[in-house]
């Protein structure tokens, strides 16, 4: 199985990274996304995809960040494009829940990485909370046409899933799946495993029984449950579709689902 977003870079997984990644991968997953937050964070994901065969790094600039984008953040995030354990431009997006950045900055940031993954074929991962509507329009706009990635967290409703598969793109849960009390499932019921992907947020997000707890990509496999369970497929269904998903999107090697 794959855990298609998890920041292993930020701070609270230093003291423990390599046993965080061991149990990970005890637990089966053959795939990790690191996403970037901002530039510091970005590198830092590329650092430890450098260190860990299972990792990929995503880089980008987050809406809580968009202050940082400029000049100097575009030719950063451009060069590191180009390694190759980048695997996505992320996580951008619009974040209109926390007045945590500039709207006007985050929506500057925001297009003007939509242009760079669009000039360099790269996937998206894409941050929504309180903006559906801008971005998916942004998303259906005819300069970014052709794009692909996922909507992380996806916390819009049917309709908005519609519209973003439309567009050719995935969505994802967290652990939020384990708790939600049916919230999600009008959307389950109208997605195709192949549209989905496992994510668990990690350190935030985490499932039960694990709830109050730090996250970490061992719990993915709590998030698969609580999804094989919503859709009333097999485990093995689940992970063999979600991670095909997420190799094909993300280019992660051939691995077994486990």
């Amino acid at each position: 199985m794959i855990d298609s977003h998890c920041h292993l870079n930020a701070d609270a997984f230093a003291p423990d990274l390599e046993d965080v990644v061991r149990r990970a991968e005890d637990a089966g997953v053959a795939g990790i996304l690191v996403p970037g937050i901002g530039l510091e964070e970005s590198g830092r994901a590329i650092e430890i995809a450098e260190r860990f065969e299972i990792v990929r790094a995503a880089v980008g600039i987050h809406p809580h960040e968009a202050l940082q984008w400029g000049d100097d953040a575009e030719r950063r995030i451009r060069s590191w494009a180009s390694h190759p354990k980048v695997a996505a431009i992320g996580e951008i997006g619009l974040d209109f829940y926390r007045d945590w950045s500039p709207f006007d900055a985050q929506r500057t940031a925001f297009a003007a990485q939509l242009r760079l993954a669009k000039e360099l074929d790269l996937p998206i991962v894409v941050h929504d909370r309180e903006a559906h509507e801008e971005i998916l329009s942004a998303l259906e706009a005819p300069e970014h046409r052709g794009l692909r990635g996922v909507l992380h967290c996806f916390s819009g409703g049917p309709e908005e899933a519609q519209r973003a598969m439309d567009l050719g793109f995935h969505i994802s849960f967290t652990g939020s799946l384990t708790y939600d009390r049916g919230r999600s499932d009008p959307i389950l019921e109208s997605v195709p495993l192949a549209r989905l992907l496992l994510e668990t947020d990690a350190p935030w997000m985490a499932p039960v029984p694990h709830r109050g707890k730090r996250n970490e990509p061992a719990f993915v496999t709590h998030v698969a449950d609580a999804l094989a369970r919503k859709v009333k497929r097999s485990r093995e269904e689940v992970l063999h579709a979600t991670t095909a998903a997420a190799e094909q999107l993300f280019g992660f090697s051939k691995a077994p689902a486990h």
